[in-house]
């Protein structure tokens, strides 16, 4: 990681371009559905998460605390975008 800075713009993209495409999905099939407001919902929820644990203070090692933290936007991106998939 090269910093907190670029880190918290890596989530604000990824999570960003997801909720984008669940509008490009919603647009494609006429309007929101349950399932799309509630993918919303767990996306900004998700955010919020990411976003409070890169701003954890009192860490022992923050290279390895950042590192945890991109891997698990990429975990989270990824079952996102499953879910996405599944609609």
């Amino acid at each position: 990681m090269a910093s907190v800075k670029s880190l918290k713009k890596d989530v604000h993209q990824v999570l960003g371009d997801i909720i984008e495409a669940i509008y490009i999905h919603e647009l494609t099939i006429g309007g929101a559905t349950p399932e799309t407001t509630e993918l919303i919902e767990d996306t900004l929820n998700k955010f919020d998460e990411l976003i409070l644990d890169i701003n954890t203070k009192n860490v022992e090692n923050k290279k390895a605390h950042y590192k945890a933290v991109f891997v698990k936007l990429e975990n989270i991106a990824g079952q996102l975008v499953e879910r996405i998939n599944a609609l």
